[in-house]
This record gives C-alpha cells, structure tokens and sequence, in this order.
C-alpha cells in the first residue's frame, strides 16, 4: 500500500486536489481586515495554494507585526486590499519583508494571533 493510499488520498475520478486543511472562512477574511484597520502600513502578501492549503495572505504592519489566514484565492485578497486602499503583493516574486523576519526573531514564543 502506498502513502497516497494510506492517507486516502488516491481516489478514482477526483476533480479536486485532496486537502489536509479547512477551506477559507468568512472570519479569515473579516480578520484580515480587522487587523488591517487596527495598524499602521500593513501591506498583504499573497502566498500561493499549496497541496496541503488553501491560497493564504500574510498580513505584516509598519513595525512587523503579522497574522495569516486563508483567503480562498488571489482575487478575494486583491479584492479586500483595493477597497481598504492597501498593496497585495505575490510573496513568490517580492518575497516577505525583513521586518517581518525581525518582528518574529523578537517576539519568538510571544505569538498568539
């Protein structure tokens, strides 16, 4: 028995890519935007969909602070940041920002969103 059999994973006639997550939620998006409207600068990065995920968007402040959340694809983000007047990029071409990297370096163990 293979792993694809073994995690259910091999179907016959699948249309869609098996998931291990949820899909995306109205409280993903609402939460993104929350988090948008309660800092300063927050720009969106738009991670692709994966075998395991969903498309996702990291949201990163001016000071580095950030959250992720699943956004069911590129359109609904891009949609969300045009009516908040903020920039969505694709982390596959720009990549994510260095103070994000250092906001997690400080605040390591202290993440609770």
């Amino acid at each position: 028995m293979g792993w694809r059999d073994r995690f259910g994973l091999r179907k016959a006639n699948r249309n869609s890519k098996a998931r291990f997550d949820r899909d995306s939620e109205d409280s993903d998006m609402k939460a993104l935007k929350e988090f948008a409207e309660s800092r300063v600068g927050v720009e969106f990065f738009v991670e692709p969909e994966t075998f395991a995920t969903q498309t996702t968007a990291v949201a990163v402040a001016t000071d580095g602070e950030w959250t992720r959340r699943r956004c069911g694809s590129p359109e609904a983000i891009r949609k969300l940041a045009k009516k908040l007047a903020l920039p969505a990029y694709d982390v596959q071409i720009v990549g994510y920002p260095q103070r994000m990297r250092d906001w997690s370096a400080r605040n390591k163990g202290d993440r609770t969103l």
